[in-house]
């Protein structure tokens, strides 16, 4: 068994509700970056709020542990005006940018992975530095990741199972 592949895993058709925040064209985003994750053997949770309160567009955790922040952006406006990104390094391992394929690339910073998606997949355009994490931090993150996924599957199958529960 290769270590991307879950022979044993078998889920349902669930689909999680578009949560309503997000455009259109941040949707088609959003879905073309979670799949360019889940080519390359990582797992992604849209939405996933951090231990400082703020919502990471989608957290990502590979096998070894490695967590990815893909900050979404779906235009220019969007960008300029949210500067809250800067505040996910401490969050993650690499942090990068995910814009349509119209986005001017050279004004993300340069220090930061770029991803180009649409709602069909996504491109690296630039790695992400790797900056890791403290290992408490790692920890914490890791373990409110797994209780995230697990609490949205288990909301999808049940909905009823998670009345008044905290993820």
């Amino acid at each position: 068994m290769s270590d991307t592949s879950f022979p044993d895993l078998v889920l349902p058709d669930l689909v999680m509700p578009p949560d309503g925040r997000q455009s259109e064209t941040a949707r088609g985003i959003q879905r073309g970056a979670l799949r360019y994750l889940g080519a390359r053997g990582l797992m992604g949770v849209p939405e996933f709020c951090l231990a400082s309160g703020r919502r990471a567009d989608i957290a990502a955790l590979d096998m070894r542990g490695e967590v990815w922040v893909i900050e979404i952006k779906s235009s220019v406006i969007d960008f300029r005006t949210d500067r809250k990104w800067a505040e996910y390094r401490q969050h993650c391992d690499r942090l990068f940018f995910a814009v349509g394929p119209d986005f001017p690339l050279d004004i993300l910073p340069e220090d930061t992975g770029i991803l180009v998606a649409d709602p069909f997949g996504a491109g690296l355009m630039r790695e992400a530095p790797h900056h890791p994490m403290a290992g408490a931090t790692r920890r914490a993150l890791t373990l409110r990741f797994a209780r995230a996924a697990a609490g949205r599957l288990m909301g999808l199958m049940d909905p009823e199972a998670l009345r008044g529960v905290a993820l």
